[in-house]
This record gives structure tokens, C-alpha cells and sequence, in this order.
């Protein structure tokens, strides 16, 4: 009878394990300025995991639009919402036994 390795334990997603960390689900809306066209509006969305209410992730991608990034911010809107919380719970009002 051969032996089997140990099992290896498997990581977690890096998403589920910034949950665990207190990042939640951050959607972003940018609007900005085309460059070419400064008198049009664009809207980039996108989602990502950050930590309200300080925002680091968003932060820094504002920080490297401005360096980086031609178009003139307009606005910036946020969404967010932790996927993973306390339990719900509910008192039990009886109990059923099935034999």
C-alpha cells in the first residue's frame, strides 16, 4: 500500500483575504475632461477592494492620474460595501424533531 504526500493546504484568493482585512468592495466613477476635447465628459468605472472610510486604493490612483494622466479630473464618485460581516442571526422559536 503506497503512501500519500501530506496534504498542502491552499492558499485563499488574495481578494477574500483583503475582506478578512477590512477592505470591502469600492466601486469608483471618474469623470473627466478628454484632452482633445476639453468640453466633453467622460466616465471611467471601475471596481475595486480598498478601506473606507480613508480610501488608500483610491487615493493612490488619483494621485497617479493627476501625475500621469493628461485628462482634467471633473468628479469622483464611490460606492462601497463590505461582502463579509458579522453574522445575522435570529433567536429560535422552537424545535422540530424528525426521527
Amino acid at each position: 500500500m503506497a503512501c500519500l504526500p501530506p496534504a498542502t493546504p491552499t492558499q485563499a484568493a488574495p481578494d477574500f483575504l483583503r475582506q478578512l482585512q477590512g477592505y470591502g468592495l469600492t466601486t469608483i466613477e471618474v469623470h473627466y475632461f478628454l484632452p482633445d476635447h476639453p468640453s466633453l465628459l467622460q466616465l471611467f468605472a471601475f471596481q475595486q477592494y480598498d478601506v473606507a472610510p480613508r480610501f488608500p486604493v483610491l487615493r493612490g490612483f488619483l494621485d497617479y492620474w493627476r501625475r500621469e494622466i493628461e485628462g482634467a479630473l471633473h468628479s469622483v464618485r464611490i460606492a462601497h460595501q463590505h461582502l463579509i460581516g458579522p453574522h445575522e442571526w435570529r433567536a429560535v422559536d422552537g424545535i422540530i424533531s424528525i426521527h
